[in-house]
């Protein structure tokens, strides 16, 4: 009984050797290696970052390299000094100097203090909140851009649009007889360009495009979405709040924002969307009180109705569907077409 016990004490002693000569091995390769940090800079565990500051200007002065003129006092000044630079990285930070007292409280969980080290050591050194900026910059600038592609397709559209080009002639009528007069001065293909030119600037003077194709704002931009976020969700809040209380509590009659709110929220359509509808369609919108929804659903059923007829009157669709009635879905062969 004896002797098994002595025999148990030796293995579990003999175990704790093998255990802390793994983790010294291990932990060579990590923050001050074999040394102790704080004993490198000659400080206690309690020091101050102000403490460990002072100690690492004066040993770094005494073992400065370039002070050292005899190559052995030399190299071995330079071990010295890289001893000393790396306890005091390690020491001057507060979360690496944290996991490095973690590391001496807790000898045992080598894994863990391998992980933490170079877990801290490969992060990213970029700030989060730069990277984050840089992103929303780029993605303002390619919105803003984008924006203004649109726009400039959609104005050459116009442009060689007969019933608006025409128009435009028409509204520069008196800049056109001016370019005229100096055609002897200039190529065909310089008026040409010239009148381009201000057809261009009438429609943009004068045609409001609206939805996805509308002129960019700076304020539709990323960046200032963002910057006036907290403005917007307070003026929702407000807005919702005083509907409920104007309608629904103290039942007041809708005024045509908010006529035109409701048919748009039964329509489904997007603000730019419906924006983009013409001011006639939408004053017809108003004239059949489409905002009471009994009078949206009888029209949406008409509209639809007359879709289907329109659809069934089409050439290409009862082409469709005579195949359809006659080969069924997905037989279609290179003899069928």
């Amino acid at each position: 009984m004896v002797f098994s016990f002595k025999l148990l004490v030796f293995v579990c002693l003999t175990w704790q050797f093998v255990t802390v000569q793994s983790h010294d091995h291990l932990l060579e390769g990590i923050y001050c290696g074999k040394e102790n940090c704080y004993e490198v800079l000659g400080v206690t565990r309690e020091a101050t970052k102000n403490e460990i500051a002072k100690s690492y200007r004066q040993l770094a002065k005494k073992f400065h390299p370039d002070l050292h003129r005899d190559p052995e006092d030399k190299k071995v000044a330079e071990e010295k000094f890289k001893e000393i630079a790396t306890a005091y990285e390690i020491l001057r930070d507060d979360e690496e100097r944290s996991d490095y007292d973690y590391m001496l409280d807790n000898p045992q969980e080598y894994y863990a203090h391998y992980y933490r080290y170079y877990r801290r050591r490969m992060a990213p050194k970029v700030d989060v909140r730069i990277v984050i900026a840089v992103t929303i910059t780029i993605i303002s600038i390619i919105q803003y851009y984008s924006a203004w592609s649109k726009y400039d397709t959609a104005i050459k559209y116009f442009m060689t649009v007969p019933k608006y080009r025409n128009k435009a002639l028409e509204i520069a009528k008196g800049e056109m007889k001016d370019s005229q007069n100096k055609k002897n001065r200039k190529s065909k293909a310089e008026q040409k360009e010239e009148q381009d030119k201000i057809i261009r600037r009438v429609i943009e003077e004068n045609m409001d495009i609206k939805g996805a194709y509308a002129k960019p704002e700076i304020m539709d931009i990323l960046w200032i979405q963002l910057i006036i976020l907290p403005y917007t969700i307070s003026y929702n809040i407000y807005w919702y709040l005083r509907w409920f209380w104007r309608f629904t509590i103290m039942k007041q009659p809708y005024g045509t924002e908010e006529k035109l709110y409701l048919i748009r929220k039964y329509m489904k359509l997007g603000h730019h969307q419906f924006n983009a509808l013409e001011d006639k369609e939408r004053q017809e919108f108003l004239e059949e009180e489409l905002w009471i929804k009994e009078n949206f659903l009888i029209w949406k059923e008409i509209k639809d109705e007359e879709a289907k007829k329109a659809l069934a009157e089409n050439n290409k669709y009862k082409q469709y569907r005579r195949y359809i009635k006659q080969h069924g879905v997905g037989r279609m062969t290179f003899d069928d077409s």
